[in-house]
């Protein structure tokens, strides 16, 4: 906590990080502040200004502005409280991109060229084509080796004109920075210029896990990694996964993968001999339909169980140049696929407005219209629809 005062406060609105509709609030100044603006590929601190959250700090030049759904007073006195989970948790991932960018240069000259601190985890971009598994093994071992031996981090600020900035790592100050420049140091290990919240000792790192790699923007490559308490967490929600697959699965962590594989393969048999059902049991309707000493000029079906195959056979079987055909699989009340086939010119006419009536978009050609419904419960008003055209066509019907 911390004890400020408020220098200005304007109206603004903020965009809300997942997109959607602009929230209305005010843009806060104050004195002085402890929480971080979001920058140096770093998130903002999270907080209260008395009880009033803070939805976001940017910087703004020298100034840390605060996003507050409600106006504070210029000049008053108020009660700064830190979200130390949220602050901690962001300093053990910055400090643990210091050490693995450091040592994956000292040991393989891996160059890091931008990294990413994110809400799951984080990513370090390496000027490299290529890291081989057994170099993500050789960088995870080192770096906790680091964490194990509690080396000091310490914070320290140098003029702008001081020669000592060109031995110190760094991808650049921003333009408009002006002042001292700040140096974060990892004993014997990395001296880097940096503006984010770090730990004090690489023992509060705790642990840190290297996820393995992803391939990266032209020519680099994106080194995952988690620290301090993500890796528990990780852990955590890795035990619970696992303990609801012994209880589904009624074996052991060790045979999950071949329990799943076996699965699988069932899976896949079952499919193919539904598939092989529903085929036979589209060319028997067709057949039943044909069979009829006077066929009708409108067929319509409904099964939940289906797709637009079966649908398409039984209008293979039946033809198309006398019946009017309307078919759909789905569940009766809800979303599913129809098709409406034909002669050409009445499912021309008559496609769009099954589709309209069905809440749902197809498209058709050569006498076929197919697509998704989104309300089959109207499949009745449908069937009326294609009744109502048919003794239109022949009133003597």
């Amino acid at each position: 906590q911390f004890t400020t005062r408020v220098v200005s406060c304007r109206a603004a609105e903020l965009r809300p990080e997942g997109g959607g509709e602009p929230v209305r609030g005010f843009q806060v100044v104050l004195e002085d502040t402890i929480l971080f603006p979001e920058g140096g590929g770093q998130p903002d601190d999270r907080g209260l200004i008395g009880d009033v959250p803070v939805l976001r700090v940017t910087r703004r030049g020298s100034e840390a502005v605060h996003f507050v759904p409600a106006a504070l007073e210029p000049g008053a006195e108020v009660l700064l409280s830190l979200d130390w989970e949220r602050r901690f948790d962001h300093m053990q991932q910055h400090s643990g991109q210091h050490l693995i960018s450091a040592i994956a240069e000292q040991m393989f000259g891996f160059k890091t060229t931008s990294w990413e601190l994110g809400r799951q985890r984080s990513v370090i971009e390496l000027d490299t084509p290529l890291v081989t598994a057994e170099q993500v093994e050789a960088l995870e071992k080192s770096v906790n080796e680091k964490i194990r031996d509690r080396v000091p981090v310490t914070v320290r600020e140098l003029a702008a004109d001081d020669p000592e900035i060109e031995t110190v790592r760094s991808r650049g100050l921003p333009d408009d920075h002006a002042g001292p420049v700040r140096v974060v140091e990892i004993s014997g290990i990395d001296s880097n210029l940096c503006c984010g919240t770090h730990v004090s000792n690489l023992s509060d790192l705790q642990v840190i896990k290297l996820l393995g790699v992803e391939k990266g923007k032209k020519n680099k490559t994106n080194l995952v990694f988690l620290a301090g308490n993500r890796v528990l967490k990780s852990i955590e929600q890795s035990h619970s996964t696992e303990k609801a697959l012994t209880s589904l699965l009624k074996n052991g962590p060790g045979e999950h993968v071949e329990a799943v594989k076996r699965l699988q393969s069932s899976v896949k048999l079952l499919q193919k001999n539904n598939l092989n059902l529903l085929r036979d049991m589209a060319v028997l309707i067709a057949r039943d339909f044909k069979s009829k000493p006077a066929p009708k000029q409108l067929f319509v079906l409904h099964r939940k169980e289906g797709d637009s195959e079966f649908m398409n056979i039984i209008a293979n079987e039946i033809g198309t140049e006398e019946t009017l055909l309307f078919l759909t699989v789905g569940d009766e009340k809800e979303a599913g696929l129809f098709l409406l086939a034909g002669p050409v010119e009445a499912v021309e006419n008559l496609g769009p407005r099954v589709a309209e009536l069905l809440a749902g978009k197809g498209a058709g050609k050569r006498g076929r219209f197919q697509g998704k419904a989104a309300k089959m419960s109207r499949r009745g008003e449908v069937q009326a629809l294609l009744q109502e055209f048919i003794s239109h066509q022949n009133p003597g019907a």
